[in-house]
């Protein structure tokens, strides 16, 4: 196996992050197990696709999405497509695999009254620096559309106060610079202005720290959003994806640009940002109704 030098290539060549690496990886690693087991097999680079379907099947029957399965298939993918990249195979054995069918979920955002309730009731509660840091974390999510990782890894010298804008790094290490709102700027003032009262200041600490004076990490944020919106939405899922979601949205929904929305999402094509086109059901019915010649 050439693991070392396929993890390599991903962290230099494609830029990707620690983590993706470490998922892309494990799905490899697990193949290659499954393929000792049922093939006696110990040399992965030898599989062939007639293994993969078997492995996929398998997956399968053990009620394994066919969302995980594709994420799986598509490392595995790329590992025996950089093999071929570097001649160690004469064919990559996935070339013509076709990702399995997936039920596309309709994501629903939050809506623009539930948002402004969320930010109303946190800006009311504003003292010390667990209140503005809350509340600043769902400020930043609406007003700049991040990612929860991008959120998290966000360090105070990232913030240029002079241009009212901010430094983020997304995903494949791909830079961004997003303006902000004024008044986002009021809240970062303030917020940092508890910080330095509780923690000192360092421009190269992150932005967001816990209550122990640690970076803030996955769940705590999710946990974060899910508490404050649960107490005005009723919606299944509220995570940071539905805020980056609902960021999306209203803006479009608004008349932003979708080229300009990509942008501000760190989206690599259009395509993935075209999802949000379809969103807002409400406003489409009434313009259509509106301006159809059909409905005078």
């Amino acid at each position: 196996m050439h693991l070392d030098q396929f993890s390599e290539y991903l962290l230099l060549e494609k830029k990707y992050s620690q983590l993706t690496i470490k998922a892309y990886l494990k799905d490899i690693e697990t193949f290659a197990k499954f393929i000792e087991r049922h093939f006696q097999l110990k040399d992965l680079d030898t599989a062939d696709y007639n293994m993969v379907r078997k492995w996929i099947v398998v997956l399968s029957e053990s009620n394994i999405g066919n969302r995980s399965i594709n994420r799986k298939t598509a490392s595995l993918k790329s590992y025996y497509k950089f093999l071929h990249k570097i001649a160690m195979i004469s064919s990559n054995p996935l070339s013509q695999h076709k990702s399995l069918k997936i039920e596309k979920k309709v994501i629903l955002p939050f809506s623009k009254d539930e948002v402004k309730d969320v930010l109303t009731m946190l800006r009311e509660n504003c003292e010390d620096f667990e209140s503005y840091r809350d509340y600043l974390i769902i400020e930043m999510f609406y007003a700049l559309g991040l990612r929860r990782a991008e959120l998290i890894n966000l360090k105070i010298s990232d913030v240029d106060f002079s241009n009212q804008s901010i430094k983020v790094l997304g995903k494949r290490n791909k830079e961004r610079i997003i303006p902000l709102l004024k008044g986002t700027v009021e809240i970062i003032h303030k917020y940092l202005s508890c910080y330095r009262d509780k923690y000192g200041f360092n421009q190269d600490s992150y932005l967001f720290l816990s209550n122990r004076g640690v970076k803030i990490y996955e769940s705590f944020v999710f946990r974060l959003v899910n508490s404050y919106f649960s107490k005005v939405s009723v919606k299944i899922k509220k995570s940071p994806h539905i805020l980056r979601h609902s960021f999306a949205t209203h803006l479009l929904s608004e008349g932003a640009e979708l080229n300009a929305v990509k942008e501000l999402l760190g989206h690599s094509s259009l395509a993935a940002t075209q999802v949000y086109t379809n969103n807002d059901i409400d406003q489409l019915t009434k313009v259509y109704r509106k301006a159809h010649p059909r409905n005078s």
